[in-house]
């Protein structure tokens, strides 16, 4: 496990050998499940992973590997705080669609509404500008499109025929 590790820890280290690692940390808390540094071990490596997994949009998947810890530590308090983060993010209020505001970067856009599930974007490339599209599911169940125009929002959809505001 000692070389998993090693290889897992460099600064040059793949997903694979992150992945072999977590196995085999795995593996060792499945076989020895009261052993306490090596359940903390495989503890922080979810949490990661799950922050890992929300980073890319994919809040379903980390919702997952939150509950996974909490069911063996329900009083982790990051636990807690990454589930209720990818929870909210998992689909967005017309209040945050509020929130947004024309020349708005594509990262202050993510900072409110996280960043969108992955395969739910567009981008087309025009002669003089890139028009780049993510899509949300809402709260009440339908579908809102933020619009970038060269990185820059000039526009947001509450639903796919709808405008929700005049930007100015």
């Amino acid at each position: 496990m000692l070389r998993h590790k090693k290889a897992a820890v460099a600064p040059d280290a793949t997903p694979q050998q992150k992945q072999v690692y977590a196995d085999s940390v795995g593996a060792f808390v499945k076989k020895h499940p009261n052993h306490g540094r090596a359940r903390e071990v495989y503890q922080r490596i979810q949490l990661d992973f799950a922050q890992e997994l929300s980073a890319l949009g994919r809040y379903q998947d980390s919702v997952r590997f939150y509950r996974a810890v909490l069911a063996h530590d329900p009083d982790n308090a990051a636990a807690h705080r990454g589930l209720a983060d990818a929870v909210a993010r998992l689909a967005i209020s017309r209040e945050k669609l509020l929130a947004l505001e024309k020349g708005m970067s594509q990262r202050q856009v993510a900072h409110i509404l996280g960043k969108p599930i992955p395969g739910w974007t567009a981008r087309a490339k025009r002669r003089d500008s890139v028009v780049d599209a993510w899509y949300y599911r809402k709260t009440d169940g339908g579908v809102a499109g933020v619009y970038f125009r060269d990185g820059e929002l000039f526009a947001a959809e509450e639903n796919s025929n709808a405008k929700l505001a005049a930007m100015n």
